[in-house]
């Protein structure tokens, strides 16, 4: 069984159009889910809401999409620098005043976490846990230099066994590791990755004897974003950000 795992569309219908393109002509991929944060950052909110909602994939609350379904004053964004901050505020500011009632109201239906049993809920097998940051907060940052200790304890606290999948994003920066017989992947950015690479990026699991991860990156229309983004009243610096693959000026 192969399932899809997209995560961090941020509000880029351009690349959520590319992902889905890309998922469609692959054979075998027999589900697909979204590990959270459809909004932020660019001007398709609504418009990425309804294309996930159209296509029918299921998925679990992003930070962005909790805290914009309760118009919480922030969105549980980590700020790396001020510009960074002042820059979060914004992007949230104008995606709490551009969402729809319909999208606000989808977006508060999302749980928080979702557990697959792809062979069965009768039968022995592995499970695929899917939450957005870390089985404890949806804003709790999940790096790849995060020691064993930490993920046996995101593991426990999942409930998560040995030949169990713990899936997650928040980062957009894809990695995978297997401890004590579970395989933890962070499932990287559709819309908004943070690696120097631009391409939109989503991983195939395949559930099998064997684990397998296949982190996948798919070409999309940069510039389409770039101009829309310009065009907005959205901050410029989110049009550089994509144009760069998240690497700042200089790197």
């Amino acid at each position: 069984m192969k399932i899809a795992l997209v995560s961090d569309i941020h509000a880029n219908l351009p690349a959520l159009e590319a992902v889905l393109d890309d998922l469609a002509a692959r054979a075998g991929i027999d589900a697909v889910y979204h590990l959270g944060d459809l909004v932020g950052y660019a001007p398709w909110p609504n418009e990425v809401v309804a294309r996930i909602r159209a296509e029918g994939i299921p998925g679990v609350a992003g930070n962005y999409d909790s805290t914009t379904a309760t118009d919480y004053s922030h969105c549980g964004c980590r700020y790396e620098d001020p510009r960074q901050e002042e820059l979060s505020h914004l992007s949230y500011a104008w995606t709490r005043e551009n969402v729809t009632p319909e999208t606000r109201a989808w977006l508060a239906t999302l749980p928080f976490r979702i557990d697959l049993r792809p062979g069965g809920g009768h039968r022995g097998g592995p499970s695929v846990i899917l939450v957005h940051g870390a089985p404890t907060l949806n804003t709790l940052y999940w790096t790849e230099d995060r020691p064993e200790a930490f993920c046996r304890k995101m593991a426990a606290k999942a409930g998560a066994r040995e030949g169990d999948v713990l899936a997650f994003g928040h980062t957009h920066l894809p990695w995978s590791r297997v401890i004590d017989g579970i395989t933890f992947v962070n499932t990287g950015s559709v819309g908004r990755p943070k690696d120097g690479d631009p391409r939109a990026g989503y991983v195939v699991l395949e559930l099998g004897e064997r684990i397998g991860v296949e982190v996948v990156r798919v070409d999309w229309e940069v510039g389409r974003a770039a101009r829309a983004i310009r065009e907005s009243t959205l901050p410029d610096d989110f049009a550089t950000f994509l144009e760069r693959g998240g690497k700042p000026s200089g790197s």
